[in-house]
């Protein structure tokens, strides 16, 4: 149990965090440092041995012997305290980038003697000999940069400054269905049609993400309301466990913006009075309480291209293609936005409006009013 005084505390993440002191500021503040542990007793044992190691001149951020930590170290700590603060999706991430290539390539380097020389032949590594996206890489970097910044608080006018650059993302061309081919697929798809059909078909007339149609439960569904509300998503991650490698996580939706309520078209309304709904638990794409994987309905995705004669489609497809639809109709942006669940229209107009030639050539014949 806490005593008054020994500055030692609960954090909402559940772990025990020990403040000690470790000098002052310019400004005349006290300056602290932290130790996390488990328990409380841990988090205390912690910091009284950097407290000791401070008043025999040896820096917290050494080891008993007076050797340099390691950046892998560091890496382990930074992990253990964001933990707790952020989604688990989120963490997977962290977690792989530090795992798969900051500790294998930097681990064992001291954090003081990293320059940027070796930080920018890391980034060469990984995108030549690894062969990683650009947009990996800068996500990897991203949370090496992090970890520089809280192992820098361990050596208060020692740490380096690292100048980081991130390589150059070239963007992609998307697959947008034409109307022909999204004609084609919806008659298919209305055709004996099951709950993986109905599924697919109700992707591409919401935009849903995948992981979101997987969560979504006849319950969130409104036929008086004529709403869809978006409020789960099902992500494969990376497991926490050692009987398996990968989970299914049920989870909230990809981001704050994502959780959203999305109208329905009379056209989605039949339809989904056309399935039928059943128990308000039960998921759509299985029609029981037992959900669909993401990987099943884009294998179920895939197969249905493949009848329709469909290349290079896949089921992020069906969203850019909604998206697509909705700017060709002047949709207004900013409604677009929130359906699609982003955070602002910014995103919505550099990732999902693809004009196409015809609405390119529409708007070109607008100038003929004003003489050109």
């Amino acid at each position: 149990m806490p005593r008054k005084g020994e500055n030692i505390y609960r954090r909402k993440d559940g772990r025990w965090e020990a403040r000690y002191a470790k000098g002052f500021e310019d400004s005349g503040r006290m300056r602290y440092g932290s130790c996390y542990g488990k328990t409380y007793a841990e988090a205390k044992a912690k910091a009284e041995r950097a407290k000791a190691m401070q008043l025999a001149g040896i820096s917290p951020s050494r080891d008993g012997s007076g050797g340099r930590r390691n950046l892998k170290s560091f890496c382990e700590e930074w992990l253990e305290m964001v933990k707790g603060n952020v989604k688990v999706s989120t963490y997977a991430r962290y977690s792989a980038a530090v795992e798969k290539h900051i500790a294998p390539e930097l681990g064992d380097c001291s954090p003081l003697a990293i320059s940027n020389q070796m930080v920018d032949g890391f980034k060469h590594e990984l995108l030549v000999r690894d062969g990683l996206a650009p947009k990996t890489v800068k996500d990897i970097l991203v949370v090496l940069r992090a970890i520089f910044k809280y192992a820098a608080k361990q050596f208060p006018g020692e740490f380096p400054t690292i100048e980081f650059t991130y390589p150059k993302e070239f963007r992609k061309e998307i697959r947008v269905l034409t109307p022909e081919e999204q004609q084609r697929l919806t008659s298919y798809l209305t055709q004996d049609m099951d709950h993986y059909k109905f599924g697919v078909l109700l992707a591409l007339l919401t935009g849903l993400r995948v992981g979101e149609l997987c969560a979504l439960r006849w319950g969130a569904i409104s036929l008086y309301n004529r709403t869809l509300r978006v409020s789960a998503t099902i992500q494969r991650l990376p497991s926490q466990s050692k009987s398996s490698k990968t989970e299914l996580v049920i989870g909230n939706p990809k981001s704050e913006a994502s959780a959203r309520t999305i109208p329905l078209s009379d056209f989605a309304v039949r339809l989904c009075r056309q399935i039928g709904p059943s128990n308000p638990l039960d998921f759509v794409l299985s029609g029981t309480e037992h959900y669909v994987e993401p990987r099943v309905i884009q294998y179920h995705m895939k197969k249905y291209a493949d009848a329709c004669g469909l290349e290079g489609v896949h089921f992020h497809t069906l969203r850019h293609t909604f998206a697509t639809r909705c700017v060709e109709v002047d949709f207004e942006i900013k409604s677009l936005s929130e359906i699609l669940g982003h955070a602002n229209t910014t995103i919505t107009m550099n990732q999902y409006v693809h004009p196409s030639m015809e609405l390119k050539r529409k708007n070109m014949e607008k100038l003929t009013a004003v003489g050109l």
